[in-house]
């Protein structure tokens, strides 16, 4: 028998809610290719299920597309991914087309390239990067100076669970948290409003 080559099989996610429910598309394998596993995508869509409706999503490092496509799957008004990867972006286009999304762009470029020059404001931002690459400080810093978040932007961060603190901008404040497995994962929420005394101060 020939021996098969030894070389990882593609993948699959699964769309877990709204629109597209259900769905399975393909993934390709790339080294360090990780999408978000469906219990911690079902645990942050419920956090941000309030505010997700009509939002306008970026997902930094999109690889698989898992947050990025659940989002427009649940009724997102836009989704913007950036993949380094060239066949992982091409097969975020072709897992756009199946789906008919029209409302979502991907951009084949290096992401601090890409957060380096002037933005336009997100509602919801998604930072799942490549584990232990030193390259989600500098993510941080980009997003937030650069005007590429909505005064009160959402912003999801998983990370590895050694990652027990981030430094993240005075702006942001954390909203949830929780560990699952080798993952943290981590929603902020910004607020530039002017401080006027204590708004949630109970009366």
């Amino acid at each position: 028998m020939a021996k098969k080559p030894n070389t990882p099989a593609a993948g699959q996610i699964r769309i877990i809610g709204g629109l597209w429910r259900g769905r399975k598309l393909p993934v390709p394998h790339s080294p360090g290719l990780r999408p978000t596993t469906d219990r911690v995508r079902e645990t942050l869509f419920n956090w941000l299920a309030p505010v997700l409706q009509g939002a306008h999503c970026l997902d930094c490092f999109a690889g698989s597309g898992a947050l990025g496509l659940e989002a427009l799957s649940r009724y997102a008004a836009s989704a913007t991914l950036l993949e380094f990867e060239r066949p992982v972006a091409q097969q975020l286009e072709k897992n756009l087309a199946l789906l008919n999304a029209k409302d979502a762009q991907v951009f084949n470029v290096n992401t601090l390239n890409w957060l380096a020059k002037a933005g336009n404001a997100f509602d919801v931002v998604f930072l799942d990067p490549p584990f232990r690459k030193g390259i989600l400080q500098d993510t941080l810093n980009l997003l937030e100076q650069n005007n590429w978040l909505a005064d009160e932007a959402w912003i999801y961060v998983e990370t590895e669970a050694e990652h027990d603190t981030l430094d993240v901008p005075a702006s942001w404040r954390l909203h949830r948290e929780k560990v699952a497995g080798q993952v943290a994962y981590r929603l902020y929420h910004r607020d530039v409003t002017p401080e006027t005394g204590s708004p949630e101060q109970e009366m």
